[in-house]
């Protein structure tokens, strides 16, 4: 079943906008920098969902780009996918455009791509999967 996994939100300071969620009563559960997107990452679970607040390491980063050009706000809307390959794969035969073909580990080891806004009514859409478990 696919589902909403998280609202990715930039933010200019992490620690700011932290403030604002943990006033409404929710906690962040965890925090990381994934290096090679230059990015702070910091998940909210709200509900069945999580939103995830976003905070570039460099100017030059995806984040920090789109900061500079729109400011903050929100970024992309990932769906988890129970096979990300299938799911891509499937996309693929419809003409559907990604930023990469390569699959990535981000936040939390979970395994991402993303689909290209021009084929997404113009929203950065982050497909995500659960890194499978070892047998």
């Amino acid at each position: 079943m696919v589902t909403i996994d998280h609202l990715g939100i930039a933010v200019k300071n992490l620690a700011t906008a932290k403030r604002l969620y943990e006033q409404l009563g929710l906690k962040v559960v965890s925090e990381e920098t994934v290096e090679h997107e230059k990015v702070k990452v910091a998940m909210i679970p709200v509900g069945e969902s999580r939103v995830e607040l976003l905070e570039a390491t460099s100017e030059d980063s995806p984040v920090g780009r789109f900061i500079a050009k729109r400011g903050e706000g929100i970024h992309h809307i990932a769906m988890h996918v129970p096979n990300l390959s299938e799911a891509i794969e499937e996309l693929k035969k419809t003409g559907t455009r990604f930023i990469s073909d390569e699959i990535k580990v981000g936040a939390g080891g979970h395994l991402y791509v993303f689909v290209h806004p021009s084929s997404a009514g113009g929203v950065l859409l982050e497909l995500c999967q659960d890194q499978p478990t070892p047998a």
